[in-house]
């Protein structure tokens, strides 16, 4: 990606090394039960903040404030630009619209973190918090889209983050909790294929932002697209669960096949247009 040192956001925390990381592990606390539960919950799509607040009052223990990001650390400075580069391009959407955005913050932590939705662990993988309207992020992460996943690139990381504000976006627009309201009132499978809509929209809003980015500010290079591609690839559903499972089970898909993703991905990145990405209404995934 080129960004030429372009802005940083100024809606970053960076909460790594911070003191008292551990989680409680006990009675009334977050046990390791539950940390698996929440890890399939991240990688398949379930609320991972029914799962985690179902621990009952496991909680960090720090209260250290967020520091500045170090001058030398590029990669969360990359992911600070990244951010700032979607907030630029969701606020002219929104105007456009007649609205305004608001931000989200987004949150680098290493191991362990409190959320509004619960504690967040690294292994989780990036995830939304729409509580707090946060998106949090462990950048080990990247380290294991690179070698497990085998997409690495800075594009395939940006996409990781855009996915995320993605799931902002669709939380200020108010599709998450009509999402939610209705998946409570269904069937496990039905409600599955509803999270599975809800995920396709983010990457589609993934897409859209990466169009107007390189629209405004000529962002993308060579290859950066196919990076995205690779990494939506990656981690499909179907993908994800031979890895786990040797096999797909596509009742129980709740994030979406492989192909489906980078298809809305693709939907977005060619239309720029958030009506294309109406996931809701179609019989196509």
């Amino acid at each position: 990606m080129r960004f030429d040192n372009g802005r940083q956001s100024s809606n970053v925390e960076d909460r790594r090394g911070s003191r008292g990381g551990g989680m409680r592990v006990g009675r009334g606390k977050i046990g390791i039960g539950t940390i698996v539960l929440a890890l399939v919950a991240m990688y398949f799509g379930v609320d991972p903040s029914v799962v985690l607040n179902s621990g009952g009052g496991g909680s960090m223990v720090s209260n250290e404030p967020a520091r500045e990001i170090p001058a030398d650390d590029s990669q969360a400075k990359f992911i600070s630009m990244v951010l700032a580069d979607t907030e630029d391009t969701w606020s002219a959407i929104f105007e456009q619209g007649g609205s305004r955005y608001r931000e989200p913050t987004l949150v680098l932590f290493s191991g362990a973190t409190r959320t509004a939705c619960g504690v967040g662990q690294a292994a989780m993988g990036p995830f939304y918090c729409p509580a707090d309207q946060k998106v949090y992020i462990d950048l080990s992460f990247y380290d294991e889209l690179r070698t497990r996943f085998r997409a690495p690139g800075d594009f395939a990381q940006a996409y990781v983050i855009a996915h995320e504000v993605g799931h902002h976006v669709q939380n200020l627009l108010g599709i998450s909790d009509k999402v939610q309201s209705a998946r409570q009132r269904m069937s496990e499978a039905d409600a599955n294929q509803l999270s599975v809509r809800l995920e396709l929209q983010a990457d589609c809003f993934s897409g859209v932002w990466a169009h107007h980015a390189d629209r405004a500010r000529q962002v993308l290079e060579a290859g950066d697209v196919e990076e995205a591609l690779t990494a939506a690839a990656a981690i499909g559903d179907d993908r994800l669960q031979k890895q786990s499972q040797g096999y797909a089970v596509p009742d129980s898909f709740t994030h979406g096949s492989s192909a489906q993703r980078v298809r809305w991905f693709k939907t977005g990145l060619q239309s720029g247009s958030l009506k294309s990405c109406d996931t809701f209404n179609t019989r196509n995934l």
